[in-house]
């Protein structure tokens, strides 16, 4: 993809899409104009673990084409965000990330990867907390803190999942949050908030809301506090409801939270196709004054068959029928209202780190963190080195260039990009009929189509850590199935 030398010749600047959101409180708030801002995301990591790979030079956002013809989609689709987990800091991602802001899509980024030495080790954290890992860490923050649209970065992901890993890991995860923000606070120009992804696993799941939401110091300022905290939660399998998927105990348990929380991941796949009738309730009144929205697993398809989209290795793309279900339960909610609703204005009190704020034995009640390991706060001082960067640049081309087909087998046409006005983000609804149309031009049947797609995604790994279907995840659905 090329800058446009006619723009850059007129001094032409690509403007900001979208405004860098705010913390306040409970709420992610767009400071232009106070409204509270509600996530309508989804996982984006085509290719699993293996579409991250450092040794051969990609990630997922380092292809602006395939970025151009994924955020395309997205656009129809109505995302205004998406979650990456696996990314390499030494590669370029300015087209991939101008592409997202220009559609109108925050960027929420992992910082960890499955690789050895890119992630804490859940059985013995103090092993894998060096400051080789924090390089890496930070590395990660100076790639996209440039980007007006990175959302937040997640210090962790699924680290605690039983009381086992909540008696060693929790200090450690604050740790991490503790130096992503000190890096953050010293080399940004803007503060971006970071935070945790905690599996929907309800016997530690409060209780390591409390242990990341509180303040060791008594005040919002104590810099180990997590910013937000989300969760996987797959809890909602089809028909259910409310109170079926227990969302009512997650409302109740998070009502009176000092920071942000929203679904990170949800989407239970079984049993299938998916409904996705957790959509009208997650953007309801029954939900919004506690959640602020959530991240759909996942964009593209791979063996543990949760995508909306099938990725060939030549990178065309069948839509599979859940993208245009999951849009349908998007298009029925009023975005408009949901987006324009202001922030609460008053922040939550954190509350005081204690042992009495854990209700599960054996679970860290010492709020005691590690300290920086050797070498780490030089690296904290002076920054990382080499110094990723990045930049939002000119994109000249919004036109997609590979072939996507519809379920039926026909295909979309005219298919791009269209960049938003400045300070506007991706709404449902707004980019349907105008961004893409059908045409029964397609040579193979619907059912070739559809076998190709589904046989394109396996053989592939899935990330290391997939969605929270552990047994203790899973039951409540299982049960709901068998009544």
């Amino acid at each position: 993809m090329r800058l446009s030398a006619a723009l850059l010749g007129f001094g032409v600047k690509l403007a900001a899409a979208v405004v860098s959101l705010e913390v306040k409180g409970s709420d992610f708030v767009d400071p232009s104009n106070g409204d509270r801002f509600q996530v309508v995301g989804v996982a984006y990591q085509p290719g699993g673990s293996a579409g991250y790979n450092p040794a051969l030079g990609f990630d997922p956002l380092s292809d602006g084409s395939k970025c151009l013809r994924d955020a395309a989609l997205m656009q129809i689709l109505g995302i205004n965000a998406i979650r990456v987990y696996n990314l390499d800091p030494d590669l370029n991602h300015d087209e991939c990330a101008s592409i997202f802001n220009a559609a109108g899509m925050y960027m929420m980024i992992d910082v960890n990867s499955p690789l050895v030495g890119q992630s804490l080790d859940g059985t013995a954290p103090w092993t894998t907390y060096t400051s080789a890992y924090l390089n890496r860490s930070f590395a990660i923050v100076e790639a996209f803190r440039h980007y007006p649209n990175t959302l937040l970065f997640f210090s962790g992901n699924e680290v605690i999942s039983d009381a086992d890993s909540g008696a060693i890991d929790p200090a450690y995860v604050r740790a991490v949050t503790r130096d992503l923000k000190s890096y953050i606070a010293k080399h940004s120009d803007r503060i971006i908030p970071v935070g945790y992804s905690a599996a929907d696993v309800r016997s530690v799941l409060f209780d390591s809301f409390n242990y990341f939401q509180c303040s060791i110091s008594g005040d919002a300022n104590d810099t180990s506090r997590a910013d937000i905290f989300a969760l996987n939660s797959y809890s909602w399998c089809g028909d259910s409801s409310f109170t079926t998927s227990q969302y009512n105990a997650l409302v109740a348990g998070f009502t009176g939270s000092s920071v942000p929380v929203f679904f990170s991941e949800y989407g239970c796949n079984v049993p299938a196709p998916r409904i996705f009738t957790e959509v009208g309730t997650i953007y309801s009144d029954q939900m919004t004054p506690v959640f602020s929205g959530g991240v759909v697993y996942e964009y593209a398809n791979e063996v543990s068959d949760f995508g909306l989209v099938n990725i060939s290795s030549d990178g065309t793309i069948d839509i599979l029928q859940d993208f245009y279900t999951l849009q349908n339960q998007y298009n029925k909610v009023d975005f408009k209202t949901v987006q324009t609703t202001k922030a609460n204005g008053t922040d939550a009190t954190a509350p005081v780190c204690s042992s009495k704020l854990i209700t599960t034995k054996g679970f860290e009640t010492n709020f005691t963190l590690p300290k920086l390991p050797p070498g780490a706060a030089e690296i904290l001082a002076k920054g990382v080195h080499p110094l990723p960067s990045g930049k939002i640049i000119t994109i000249s081309d919004w036109n997609v260039n590979y072939t996507v087909r519809n379920p039926d087998g026909s295909t979309l046409v005219n298919l791009a990009v269209k960049p938003l006005a400045n300070n506007a983000f991706n709404m449902p609804g707004t980019q349907n009929a105008t961004t893409a149309t059908a045409t029964s031009t397609s040579t193979s049947s619907p059912a070739t189509s559809t076998a190709a797609a589904k046989n394109a995604g396996l053989g592939r790994a899935d990330l290391v850590w997939t969605p929270a279907v552990a047994l203790a995840a899973i039951l409540p659905c299982l049960f709901t199935l068998l009544l």
